[in-house]
């Protein structure tokens, strides 16, 4: 059962939901509805139950399903990290409903995961004909992030941020300005972003996860631990608090450890394959198990691509000694252009590394 505050709004949100899809029955859009908010706490809290109970509302439908359950189920599938399925889901519910910007969208996300750039910039043009001018500037932002091109890329994300008073949109405008700011050498410009973000008081994995980053990158260990306060439920915030205590040299970093052997583990044995990265990571930083994090890094950057995921394979190959396998980052730096110069030089150093 989902956790029961009386005095959540969310919570009670998800009871009028619940009823008014009970009441629909058969009528998709007080299911989308249901499925959506589930889905959207799933990213706000960390917690993968969401999912499930999404996905027990959308098995009640039988195909050919509505585009609008299409979209849902596309949602669904890109959280397992099922891409060519949630793609195929996001162009069939288009190809019924052309106008569903957010498909467009979460199309050009998905491109951006695997490093298809000019893909996600088509979708990007197309959010632009369709009128969603936020949408498609913070999708060109993030795409020219990627592409080499951050000062191009802030300036789209700042007219997308200006262009919107959604809180959610706001939200993860913000954290991507701050990722953008941090990575091009502008720590004070980036915390101003993520402080921006967090005023915003919205519960959000994603931006205390950057947050958490960004402290500890410039080691800032106690301000962590006290942003992360509470977050333990999360196994990605849960990662950052163990790596700052342990970094900290504090008795309870052993206890934080072994709960994140523990999750990993069933994970693992449900067949759970969406954090290799962070096992990556755990791995490496707070076992030293090198070559372990290698294996997991270089599995899951077969499967997504994205910058925290280059640059997890870059530290694991370093500590392992193995030069070849970072390879496909450093042909992705030299073929985008990405100008974070942390990563460039991990890439540097990963080539001059000598097999342990």
């Amino acid at each position: 059962m989902l956790p029961q505050r009386a005095q959540d709004p969310a919570v009670r949100e998800l009871g009028r939901l619940r009823a008014a899809a009970a009441a629909g029955n058969t009528d998709p859009e007080p299911a989308a509805r249901l499925i959506r908010a589930y889905f959207d706490l799933s990213l706000a809290r960390g917690d993968p139950r969401y999912i499930g109970y999404a996905e027990a509302v959308l098995a009640r439908f039988k195909a050919p399903l509505a585009p609008i359950l299409r979209v849902e189920r596309g949602l669904l599938r890109q959280y397992r990290h099922d891409f060519t399925g949630a793609l195929d889901d996001f162009a069939g519910a288009l190809a019924l409903a052309p106008g569903l910007a957010e498909a467009h969208a979460w199309r050009a996300a998905i491109f951006l995961v695997q490093a298809n750039y000019p893909a996600a910039e088509m979708e990007c043009a197309a959010l632009a004909r369709l009128g969603r001018d936020s949408l498609a500037d913070g999708c060109m932002g993030l795409s020219m992030a990627y592409g080499g091109k951050l000062d191009s890329a802030a300036r789209h994300l700042q007219k997308a941020l200006a262009a919107t008073a959604d809180p959610g949109n706001r939200a993860w405008l913000l954290t991507r300005l701050g990722e953008v700011a941090a990575w091009r050498g502008h720590p004070a410009v980036a915390e101003r972003h993520f402080r921006d973000a967090l005023r915003l008081g919205r519960d959000d994995v994603y931006l205390l996860a950057a947050w958490g980053d960004y402290l500890l990158d410039v080691g800032r260990h106690d301000d962590l631990l006290e942003a992360l306060a509470g977050w333990d439920a999360s196994d990605s915030l849960l990662l950052r608090l163990a790596e700052a205590e342990a970094r900290l040299g504090r008795a309870v970093a052993s206890r934080r450890i072994q709960v994140l052997e523990d999750r990993f583990a069933a994970a693992r044995a449900r067949g759970d394959e969406t954090h290799m990265a962070e096992e990556a990571r755990f791995r490496l930083r707070l076992r030293g198990d090198a070559k372990g994090a290698l294996a997991l890094a270089l599995a899951n950057y077969r499967v997504q691509r994205e910058p925290r995921d280059a640059r997890i394979l870059l530290e694991a190959a370093i500590a392992a000694g193995d030069a070849a396998a970072a390879g496909p980052v450093r042909d992705w730096l030299q073929s985008s252009g990405f100008e974070d110069a942390l990563l460039r030089r991990l890439g540097e150093e990963s080539a001059l590394v000598i097999r342990r």
